[in-house]
């Protein structure tokens, strides 16, 4: 019974996946939302609209379509931010999750690498390339040495102990 609702919950996530990759025009603001989120977008996009410039515009974009699982537009925006702020180590992180997120994990790995080359203390974004590395591209080793690095970087995280038992299950692991 486990195993079908696995498999279910995995069936639900792959369907959504593709939805998230239809494109939309910039103008929609995301589904569902409280009418504040709305507003805010409209705002946004009109920001952006009058001052394509507005780096902070885009970020916020980016987050607010991240944050609704709207990960292509998520990417767009991310990009359009890190075209006028390409050292934008936190925007690069995000713009890897949602390559992941699309079912991209090269790219994905590409964005975090590039962050890392610019910070190389940034957690998140040592965190976040373990993970695609551990189960998207099954590299165990490599995702080893990252949350290692993670852990070494902030050995009393709320999360040490879980990024802990990671690093012991994959050695483990067959």
């Amino acid at each position: 019974m486990k195993r079908i609702i696995v498999v279910a919950m995995l069936l639900v996530m792959a369907a959504g996946c593709q939805q998230k990759e239809q494109p939309r025009p910039q103008s929609q603001v995301p589904a569902g939302g409280d009418m504040h989120t709305q507003e805010e977008m409209r705002m946004l996009q009109e920001a952006v609209k009058k001052d394509p410039g507005n780096v902070n515009a885009w970020i916020k974009i980016g987050n607010t379509m991240m944050d609704t699982s709207r990960f292509g537009e998520a990417i767009e925006a991310y990009q359009k931010a890190l075209q006028l702020d390409a050292k934008n180590v936190d925007v690069r992180v995000d713009l890897g999750t949602c390559y992941r997120n699309i079912g991209k994990p090269d790219e994905a790995v590409k964005e975090y690498r590039k962050a890392l080359e610019i910070n190389p203390g940034h957690l998140n974004g040592h965190k976040n390339l373990g993970v695609v590395l551990a189960y998207d591209l099954r590299d165990r080793a490599a995702a080893i040495k990252e949350f290692e690095k993670y852990l070494e970087l902030a050995p009393s995280s709320p999360d040490a102990a879980a990024v802990k038992q990671e690093i012991q299950n994959l050695r483990t692991a067959k």
